[in-house]
Formats: structure tokens, C-alpha cells, sequence
């Protein structure tokens, strides 16, 4: 018998324009190396002025150049994967393995019931047999609110899952799908029947949120809700599980006589004396309790606001799993994020270039980072499994076995699993099994673990998003998030799992140094701090820090600015940004690195020397009328007032006033010649001018805006006065 011949499931191809970029950044490299040699052999000697200024200057861009080196590992080598669905089911149809879900939410305060239910009924109506398909959802507030809407949501289930197959709808969340709808398209009986009953949902999970609890009628419809008692709360209750749908119950059915999806319901016990390790510690409880359920070898996990975007993700993934010849050391296929509320040009910036670019560079080293959401796993491999070339993880599957012990018993039985000291028993749980823990970023460093056993990722960008979630909506969300993303990575950097010690010899070098791009974000903030405030001070007192135009050494500092701000905005504009867009991301850049950033290193260093303690902060998925109306205008939300805003503003004073005080010596006093100024100075007064034109819209906000969202006025006083009291020492100096 003739040999088949084999076919892949996937297929790689490198990117293109990597010769010509590698010329460029050479080039670029070029111009840094002389900006550093100018640097070194200009120091002036020991008493003059400017010494230490000039010695400083030079410390911060050896550190752009030193960081800029680092990212460009991710650009050199990238590529891109396209998967054969077709080919999968031709070979695997009937062999398909066992998947289950995980989706977990903190807070039905900030996590609201009616999303968490519409990511769990988009993941139960995946095009994928359903007696292989189970989902989980942790609920880490064990609140009767988000078991009330996921009990609705497994009715409701009964009728939606058949209504997307028969229609092959997508998206799969019944509100996104609805809102994506024109008119003209609502017009068919079974859209309307569809749509009433999804109302007729929605606004009973309404009534009950905005009551803040069940109403003692529905409580009595289902045996569940005695699990809840009158002392129950956020931080302090019992584990509680309920298997609200059992595929191994043949009478569960939707109305078209299919099986459904096993659907399970957990809230792991809190005590308020025992620390729950946060959003890794709720994996790690559905790990165990899936492991008596199911047991499925591929798991995906999702954030309770990333709705499955592509019914056919589970099948993409499984290509990269099952493939015969390649799938072997791959331990997990990481999706991108994509946001569904996110303007045209992007107000608080994005993720793009990291999702477009540097995740497909990522990929070329062995693979992208774990983010914690829209990822598919291999089980065994979050169980602390090192990979073996000898070894091999037949994911081919049955249906599991139906277990003797009742719904009853076996809920019974696995409330223990989820108990508040389960990991306290000796375990391993949190150091070799499951996501690690003590770490904000409890998935970065997870998946680095995974790297480091032998393991590759594979990064995967179908034509259609297979996720799409939510993205903050104020400039507060946005910094207390990058503040908790870059403190976690630096913490990595100094842990016992550094990419820079633990990593080497394990992890492609290339790779090391993509970890390092996002280990070094807070870092980042004292160089530009440096550049953002000390030569807007020279420029105040009239002390040149740069060559003068005329000079042949002004031109590697022009050459490196201009190409470095033209790839970044071609770069931007390849991925699918904007020309704003681009501008509102340098915008970000500044304030992050210049808040978010400088906090987070010093509060690693804090609790580097036991000064303070691990915090994780859920960001808030609701958003007022008034806010959101503004944030759709693409008006920056100033309105909280906080350090990191307080910082932001004194920065943006004290560079309006250096400028003001620059043209009051030329126009007004003529204490300095314009043709000198302008000669000597000319990169100090366009690094100014920029920093002042990048802060338009928090002058605005500061002087003119009269609404909400505009920076609160003690906020604005003291940085105006501060600002302007330093501005004035400096300059009488």
C-alpha cells in the first residue's frame, strides 16, 4: 500500500524587507555609535560648567542606544503562520481532542455579569463537537450576581448555540453579534425570536445587579444558591462549585436534540487570612477541579472581557498541536488581544507594533510571550512537564468515560480542590505545578518557565480576530496598567527565573533579549525624565548640550532623530495604525515611561528589599455615559487626580515655561542673539517644542476644559506652582 504523503497543518513564512531593514538599523547603529564618541570626547573637564549635565546626557543615551539595540532582536527575524483547517478535520475529525476553557473574573462590580456571560456563551458555541468542549468559570468574588447571569446564560444557551450553527453567526457573542447588525439585517423571525430571548436575558440579570441581590423566588428555582449565606463577601467565603450543564448527562440537550457543552461554575474559598495568590491562584484551581471533570490536554484560557471573536480558533490552535512532524516541542499558541471598543486613532495608544511586529519577531526566536489571555496550552506542560525529544503527547481523544458518583457528589467531592489552603499543604502548586506565583505578571513568567524546560510558542494572527476584548478608557486605567505590566517584568529580571541567567543556555538569545524589551520597560524612565527635563533647563539658562548646526557632528544626532522617527512612523502605519494614531502613541510613550514606569521600578525596589507587598489591580470594564462619550470624542479622561498625573503635569509646566522664559530672552530682553540661539541650541529648542506640542491636549485640560474630565484643580495648582518656582531658581541661578 502506498505510502500518504504528508501535508502540514501549518505552514511558516518569513518576513519580508528584512535585508533592507537590517541595512537601515546598521546604518542607524552607526549614527549612535558617533553620538556616544561625541559624547565621551566632549566631557568638559573638571570645574567647568555643565560637567555633570553633559556626563548625564551621555548616561541616557548610552541607555537609548543600549535599549534600542535590544528591541531590534524582534525585527530581524520575524515570521508569520497560516494553519489548513481543511487538512486537520480530513485527518482528525473523528479524534479530535478533549479542550476546556477557562474564564475568570474578580469583581461583578467592575467585571459586569452581562459581559462575563457573553465570553462564556462565545466560547461555548465554538464549531467544535460539544461533548469534547467543557468551560470553566472562576469567580473569584463568589458572587450570587455572576452565578445568577451564568445560570441565565446556561438557558439561554439551549437555543443560541444551535441559532449560530444553523446560521454560521460570528461573532459568537450574542451582544457583539446584535450590535453588529444593520437594520436591514434584523428583519428575519428566527433574529427577532433570537434577539427577545437575549433581552429577555439581559434585562433580568439588570434587574438583579441593580437590586445587588437574587431575588428569594429565583433563589428557590435552583438548589445552587444555598451555597450562598448572609456572611458571605468578596474576600471571605466557601469554595462553591456547580456543574450548571453535564454533557455526561445524555438528557442535556439544546433544542435542536444536541448535547451541550459541559459548563461549570467555580468560586475558590476565601479567607481573609489566607493570601490567594490573585488571578494565578484561580487558574490553578480550575486546573485541579477540570482535572477530575474532564481533563482535557489542550486549555485555553480567556479574560472574562475578551470574547471569542472566530468560532474556528480551537481548530487553528489544533493545528499547530496535532501537526505530525512539528508539533512536537510546542507547549502553547498565543493569539493576539484585540480591543473592540478602541477609537480610530487610538487616544491612549495600543499594542499594535507589538502585536504586528514584535510577537511575530518573538516567534522566529521560539515564540512569543504567555499574556494571560486568548492562549491555548498544552496540560501537561502547566504541570511542570520538561519536554523530551523522546517523549510525545498523543492529544488524540475520546470522549471521557462516564464516572459513577452524581452531579451531587462529584461537586462535593471537588470543593476541596478550590479550598484556601489547598496550596498551603505542601504542595507544589504555584512553583513547579500550574502559573507561578508572586508575580503581577503571573503569565509572562509562567511561560517563560515553560520556555526554560525546552518547550517553544508558536504566534498565531488569523485574517479574522479570534478575540476581541476590552481596552481602558481613561489615561488612569491605562497607567495603573502599564505600571502593574512593567513592575512584573522587572521583577522577572531580578528573580530567580531571569531570562538574563535562568534563561541562558535555555532560551534562543534572540529570545533572551525579547524578554529584556519588556523586563527593561521601567528602566526606561530615568533616561527620559533626564531627556525630558534637564536640556529644557539648559535651554533656560542658555547652555548649549548639543554641536552647533554648522558643524559636521550635529549630523548624526539629525540623522539618527529623523530615521528613527520615520521608521517608527512607517512601522506604525504597517500596522494598521493612523497618522494621529501614531502621534497619540509618542504622546503615551512619554507618559508612561515618565509615570507608570518610575513607579513601578521604585516599588520593585521596595519590594526587592521587603518594603512592600505584591498588590494586583482588576481594571474597571464599566465606564460612565459622560466618560465614555468623551473617550469616543477622543478626549483625554485627566479627571482622577493621582501622583502619576501630578508628575505628568509639572513635567509638561516646566517645559511651557522653559520655552516661555527661551522666548522672553530673545523677543522681549534681547538678552541672546536669534542667529546664536538658534545655532547653538536648535535641537534643544525642537526637543522642547515637541515635548510642549505632545502636551497640548493637558494644557487644555489644565486651563480651558470645563468638563469632568479635565484635571482637577489642586492638581493643576500644584503643578503650576511647583513648575514655576523651579523654573525660577534655575534660571537666577
Amino acid at each position: 500500500m502506498e505510502k500518504l504523503k504528508y501535508e502540514p497543518l501549518f505552514e511558516t513564512e518569513k518576513g519580508k524587507g528584512r535585508i533592507l531593514y537590517r541595512l537601515f538599523a546598521t546604518s542607524l547603529f552607526c549614527g549612535i555609535i558617533l553620538i556616544w564618541i561625541y559624547r565621551l570626547c566632549n566631557i568638559p573637564n573638571s570645574g567647568e560648567n555643565g560637567r555633570y549635565v553633559w556626563i548625564g546626557m551621555l548616561g541616557a543615551e548610552l541607555w537609548f542606544g543600549f535599549y534600542w539595540f535590544i528591541t531590534q532582536s524582534v525585527r530581524w527575524n520575524r515570521i508569520y503562520r497560516h494553519t489548513f483547517r481543511d487538512r486537520l478535520l480530513m485527518r482528525y475529525e473523528n479524534e479530535l481532542p478533549r479542550v476546556d476553557v477557562f474564564v475568570c473574573t474578580a469583581d461583578p462590580v467592575i467585571e459586569p455579569p452581562i459581559m462575563v456571560i457573553n465570553t462564556v456563551l462565545s466560547v461555548l458555541a465554538y464549531n467544535y463537537p460539544p461533548e469534547k468542549l467543557s468551560v470553566y468559570l472562576s469567580d473569584d468574588a463568589g458572587s450570587e450576581l455572576t452565578f445568577y447571569a451564568l445560570l441565565e446564560a446556561s438557558r439561554f444557551a439551549k437555543h443560541w448555540l444551535p441559532y449560530c450553527k444553523k446560521f454560521n453567526v460570528e461573532p459568537r457573542s450574542p451582544a457583539a453579534y446584535f450590535a453588529s447588525l444593520s437594520v436591514s439585517d434584523q428583519s428575519d423571525a428566527d433574529f427577532s425570536k433570537m434577539k427577545g430571548l437575549y433581552e429577555e436575558m439581559a434585562n433580568k440579570i439588570d434587574v438583579v445587579c441593580k437590586a445587588g441581590t437574587v431575588s428569594d423566588q429565583a433563589k428557590l428555582e435552583y438548589k445552587g444558591f444555598s451555597k450562598w449565606n448572609s456572611y458571605s463577601s468578596k474576600k471571605n467565603h466557601t469554595a462553591i462549585l456547580q456543574i450548571l450543564i453535564d454533557n455526561r448527562d445524555e438528557e442535556t440537550k439544546d433544542i435542536d436534540g444536541v448535547r451541550l457543552p459541559t459548563l461549570v461554575y467555580v468560586a475558590r474559598e476565601k479567607h481573609p487570612e489566607h493570601f490567594h495568590n490573585f488571578k494565578d491562584g484561580a487558574m490553578n484551581a480550575l486546573l485541579r477541579v477540570s482535572s477530575e471533570i474532564s481533563n482535557a490536554p489542550v486549555i485555553l484560557n480567556v479574560d472574562c472581557d475578551m470574547y471569542s471573536n472566530n468560532s474556528n480558533a480551537i481548530q487553528d490552535a489544533l493545528c499547530f498541536f496535532m501537526d505530525e512532524e512539528r508539533s512536537r516541542e510546542i507547549a502553547f499558541v498565543q493569539f493576539p488581544q484585540s480591543f473592540g471598543n478602541a477609537t480610530k486613532n487610538e487616544v491612549y495608544g495600543s499594542l499594535r507594533v507589538i502585536d504586528e511586529v514584535e510577537f511575530h519577531g518573538a516567534d522566529g526566536y521560539g515564540g512569543p510571550l504567555y499574556t494571560g489571555t486568548g492562549c491555548f496550552h498544552r496540560r501537561d506542560t502547566l504541570y511542570g512537564r520538561e519536554y523530551s525529544t523522546e517523549a510525545r503527547i498523543d492529544l488524540k481523544s475520546a470522549c471521557p468515560e462516564k464516572m459513577e458518583e452524581n452531579v451531587h457528589e462529584l461537586e462535593e467531592r471537588l470543593e476541596r480542590l478550590a479550598s484556601s489552603t489547598y496550596d498551603l499543604n505542601n504542595t507544589q502548586w504555584g512553583n513547579e505545578i500550574g502559573l507561578k506565583y508572586g508575580c503581577p505578571v503571573e503569565d509572562v513568567l509562567t511561560g517563560l518557565t515553560i520556555k526554560c524546560k525546552g518547550w517553544k510558542s508558536v504566534y498565531y494572527r488569523p485574517k479574522r480576530d479570534a478575540f476581541v476584548g476590552v481596552t481602558a478608557t481613561t489615561l488612569d486605567q491605562i497607567l495603573v496598567q502599564h505600571k502593574r505590566w512593567s513592575e512584573g517584568d522587572l521583577m522577572i529580571l531580578f528573580s530567580k527565573y531571569s531570562p538574563v541567567w535562568y534563561g541562558l543556555g535555555k532560551l534562543n538569545p534572540g529570545l533572551v533579549l525579547g524578554y529584556l524589551i519588556y523586563c527593561l520597560w521601567s528602566p526606561n524612565c530615568w533616561a527620559t525624565l533626564y531627556y525630558s527635563i534637564v536640556p529644557s533647563f539648559c535651554l533656560l539658562k542658555g547652555i548649549p548640550l548639543f554641536p552647533q548646526v554648522s558643524s559636521k557632528r550635529f549630523l548624526p544626532f539629525a540623522y539618527v532623530l529623523i530615521a528613527e522617527l520615520i521608521y517608527s512612523f512607517a512601522e506604525f502605519l504597517w500596522s494598521g495604525g493612523t497618522i494621529l494614531g501614531w502621534w497619540n502613541e509618542q504622546r503615551i510613550w512619554l507618559y508612561k515611561r515618565t509615570s507608570s514606569y518610575m513607579f513601578a521600578f521604585l516599588d520593585t525596589m521596595l519590594k526587592l528589599f521587603g518594603s512592600s507587598n505584591t498588590t494586583f489591580i482588576v481594571t474597571p470594564k464599566v465606564t460612565s455615559e459622560d466618560v465614555l462619550l468623551r473617550y469616543k470624542q477622543e478626549k483625554m479622561e485627566f479627571g482622577s487626580a493621582s501622583p502619576m498625573l501630578t508628575i505628568l503635569s509639572t513635567l509638561a509646566m516646566i517645559n511651557l515655561f522653559c520655552l516661555m522664559g527661551l522666548v522672553k530672552k530673545l523677543i522681549l530682553t534681547r538678552e541672546l542673539g536669534l542667529e546664536y540661539v538658534f545655532e547653538t541650541m536648535a535641537l534643544q529648542i525642537l526637543l522642547c517644542g515637541i515635548l510642549v506640542f505632545v502636551n497640548l491636549p493637558l494644557y487644555n485640560a489644565l486651563f480651558f476644559r470645563q468638563d469632568k474630565g479635565k484635571i482637577p484643580s489642586s492638581t493643576a495648582f500644584q503643578s503650576v506652582v511647583f513648575a514655576l518656582s523651579v523654573c525660577t531658581c534655575i534660571a537666577y541661578m
